[in-house]
């Protein structure tokens, strides 16, 4: 039995373009009563489906201007589990991944400009036991930002 039938492929994909939609307006467009909408939300949450909501705020808003992945590379793998609460510790770091590849994690953090990002690195992120190097990618432009689109039958 799947996750998410047709009717919560439908929900997901109003509800990612706008997560404030009412839910009369999402319950219309599907066909269904506002209740059922409320109950079809809910169970996506306990299922972990709909992982979180919230709003997008600009990093520049708030003085982070250096958008910057960083390819960090460990001692040995099997450190990932000890490594990550202590990237957790460092409110800057957005992202992190257990990769494949050159880098044993890739991280993505936001430094209010290149003199904060060194902190982060030399101070930080390069003093966690276990790390053994680092390779700084910063992002000149972020051009993409969307959602994985959904299919939904007709």
């Amino acid at each position: 039995m799947e996750k998410i039938d047709n009717l919560d492929r439908k929900i997901l994909k109003i509800v990612m373009q706008n997560a404030r939609i009412p839910s009369k307006d999402v319950a219309v467009e599907c066909g269904v009563s506002r209740a059922a909408i409320h109950q079809r939300i809910q169970r996506m949450v306990d299922l972990k489906v709909i992982t979180g909501s919230g709003y997008y705020v600009n990093p520049k808003d708030l003085g982070f201007y250096t958008c910057t992945y960083i390819g960090v590379n460990l001692e040995r793998g099997a450190l990932y589990r000890e490594v990550v609460p202590e990237l957790r510790r460092i409110p800057e770091i957005t992202e992190c991944h257990f990769t494949t590849g050159p880098y044993t994690m890739l991280i993505k953090l936001f430094a209010r400009d290149n003199e904060h990002l060194m902190d982060l690195l030399n101070n930080k992120i390069q003093n966690i036991p276990g790390v053994k190097g680092t390779e700084t990618l910063i992002s000149l432009d972020h051009s993409i930002h969307r959602h994985l689109p959904i299919e939904v039958e007709d």
